[in-house]
């Protein structure tokens, strides 16, 4: 059952989300509908997601004193180990 929603949002969001509905052959409605849907859907947790990812999600970052030549060399070092 389909129920009114009310809500308010800044004008240029509307027309930006109108024109990627529209581009999407999809009602504003339908678009938004799938949005919230996709947000508040039960995870399933056969799978665990990895560090890395959850790192990601919560918008944590890679510590900034990182070196990145080393970091990737220290990885391409690893994977010749393994890989050997």
């Amino acid at each position: 059952m389909d129920s009114k929603l009310t809500i308010k949002l800044d004008e240029t969001v509307i027309e930006r989300a109108k024109k990627y509905a529209s581009i999407k052959k999809l009602s504003l409605s339908r678009l938004i509908e799938n949005y919230l849907d996709s947000l508040t859907h039960e995870q399933n947790d056969e799978f665990e997601i990895s560090p890395f990812v959850k790192s990601i999600s919560t918008g944590k970052s890679i510590p900034a004193d990182v070196d990145d030549k080393n970091f990737r060399k220290d990885i391409i070092d690893d994977f010749d180990k393994k890989y050997q």
